[in-house]
């Protein structure tokens, strides 16, 4: 039977990979080509209790990151958060020696101070494979450099102002992955605009078909299960070309067709409701006169 590590220290991780102890309990930058993963039948799984982040290049293995499969190419930068299960699968047939860099970070090094709450706010935390960053050979340059500073930030003698120069280190460099991120989305237009149309397409369809009275509401989630992302992603592409989440938009979405039915029907206000997904008419009114200023029995007047 598979066994599964919990790695609740750095200390550990670098144990189980056969690197030396760390040189700081809380923070440590590993040279990737130094990891020996101690694999039994080519895989080994884990749950890590701090964070990851990744710069790995000429890396054919498969890693599983929750429920999605990360597959690792040249210039990738991955981002992995506490209590996430991971398995690593060996490719044997590998013939270059993998390289590049991965940042542990253990959350009690971010406590007081205001990176500790920023830190849950960057998406790409969350990104399955499809999310993930490439880089170019600059932007490759300017992440190695942070995590070098990084490096010998915690090497040099440890005085009161090394946590925050290392903090705002680490925060530099999340600015950066967000910066390339954004450029991600814009650079990959035609996939991008392929999923919005496929996003609207699945919308027109639970409308079309009235799949509310069977399956609710519609979730940010469900919709982007369908799409193969994760729903933080599906939001960040919404925000950057239609400038609302994915769950405004879907709210978006409802209150249009509501106003079709509303105008156009002689369906009452709790059938609409029902057709929609609420479970209570009372629900829809409040989202309908949030977005309108008008409950639905006003707006449904002015068509009488």
């Amino acid at each position: 039977m598979e066994q599964t590590f919990r790695l609740q220290s750095i200390a550990e991780f670098h144990q189980l990979c056969g690197l030396p102890q760390p040189e700081h309990p809380l923070i440590s930058l590993i040279d990737y080509s130094k990891v020996r993963y101690p694999f039994q039948e080519s895989q080994l799984s884990w749950i890590q209790e701090f964070y990851t982040i990744g710069l790995k290049r000429n890396v054919t293995s498969k890693f599983n990151y929750g429920q999605q499969v990360y597959d690792f190419n040249k210039g990738l930068l991955s981002f992995i958060s506490p209590l996430q299960f991971l398995k690593i699968e060996i490719d044997q047939n590998q013939h270059t020696k993998p390289s590049g860099w991965l940042l542990l970070i253990h959350p009690d090094f971010l406590w007081q101070t205001p990176l500790a709450k920023k830190i849950k706010t960057f998406d790409f935390f969350g990104y399955a494979i499809n999310e993930a960053l490439f880089l170019s050979n600059n932007e490759e340059n300017t992440i190695e450099q942070i995590l070098l500073t990084i490096e010998g930030e915690y090497q040099s003698q440890i005085d009161k102002f090394s946590q925050g120069l290392i903090i705002n280190q680490v925060e530099r460099l999340l600015i950066y992955a967000e910066r390339f991120y954004q450029r991600q989305f814009i650079t990959r237009k035609k996939s991008n605009y392929q999923l919005l149309e496929k996003f609207e397409s699945i919308l027109k369809r639970y409308f079309d078909n009235q799949s509310g009275l069977i399956n609710g509401v519609p979730l940010v989630s469900t919709i982007a299960d369908e799409l193969n992302i994760s729903p933080n992603y599906l939001s960040s592409l919404l925000r950057i070309n239609t400038q609302q989440n994915a769950q405004q938009h879907i709210q978006s979405s409802m209150i249009h067709y509501a106003k079709a039915r509303l105008s156009t029907t002689n369906s009452s206000i709790s059938e609409i409701a029902f057709e929609l997904g609420f479970e209570h008419p009372q629900s829809f009114s409040k989202l309908f006169k949030k977005k309108t200023n008008q409950s639905p029995s006003e707006f449904k007047s002015l068509f009488n």
